[in-house]
């Protein structure tokens, strides 16, 4: 009797593991699982960071240069699961966008994030798909000017920026003092030079090439030649979830050897 009731608890025991085993198996990860189960993709984005992530005029789905890497992201996520799936957009924005895919209210954040330490250690990133570099925007009148000439002007940035913190850094690092603005978001900030509040608009240098490029009069500001960073974008994934990583940084990869990723560029 006693030799049956092991047996029959040993069978037991590896049924168990064989099922666990299984199920293990079958699991495509955390993120693609919840993606599986609810037939949606929620993809963070921004509403004013062009040309990277934005909100088109009178149009409710987001574009940009990252938006688009995403949409290939999203087409081999449905390869993967052999589905057809909802697409989400979920505003974010810089404050706002680190917690939103630690969280799982976003899957990936689909923007102009920058891969630094601190991020790196509450989300991950991908493979980097551009290289930008923290410049400062000026009226046309200061142009050539370094950060040297700009003591005690009105320097704006957009709040939750890694921009917010490097220009601080600059000033110290110089031993010059500068009146320090912060706005909302990158579309602010440029309202805040084109409006003649602030002086000085430090940002990555690609967004306020397209900012200003988006102004009625683009001819009146340069961009300095002075350099505070460089900035290795990634899309914002969560973190401890290999297999969804593998398949994104898969995908940015392809597009760039099939030459796939400098046609989205242009």
């Amino acid at each position: 009797m006693k030799l049956r009731y092991s047996l029959i608890r040993t069978l037991a025991i590896a049924t168990l593991a064989a099922s666990s085993i299984s199920a293990s198996a079958q699991s495509l990860g955390p993120t693609l699982d919840k993606i599986s189960q609810r037939g949606m993709v929620f993809i963070g984005h921004r509403e004013a960071t062009v040309p990277f992530s934005y909100l088109p005029t009178s149009v409710s789905e987001p574009d940009g240069f990252s938006v688009e890497i995403c949409r290939h992201v999203i087409k081999a996520i449905e390869e993967k699961l052999d589905k057809k799936l909802v697409t989400q957009p979920v505003s974010v924005t810089p404050n706002s966008r680190i917690m939103m895919v630690k969280t799982g209210m976003a899957d990936m954040e689909c923007g102009s994030t920058t891969n630094t330490v601190g991020r790196s250690q509450q989300v991950a990133f991908s493979t980097t798909f551009f290289v930008s570099e923290v410049k400062a925007m000026v009226p046309v009148e200061l142009a050539g000017k370094s950060l040297k000439d700009l003591a005690n002007k009105r320097v704006v940035t957009a709040s939750g920026t890694t921009a917010e913190r490097l220009i601080k850094q600059a000033s110290m690092a110089r031993n010059i003092s500068i009146r320090s603005m912060v706005r909302r978001n990158n579309e602010r900030a440029m309202e805040a030079l084109v409006e003649g509040e602030a002086d000085v608009y430090v940002a990555d240098d690609a967004i306020l090439l397209g900012l200003r490029a988006q102004s009625d009069n683009p001819e009146k500001y340069a961009i300095l030649g002075e350099s505070f960073s460089v900035e290795p974008y990634g899309i914002v994934m969560p973190r401890d979830d290999p297999q969804f990583k593998q398949l994104v940084d898969g995908v940015i990869i392809g597009l760039m050897k099939s030459g796939e990723m400098e046609k989205i560029y242009n």
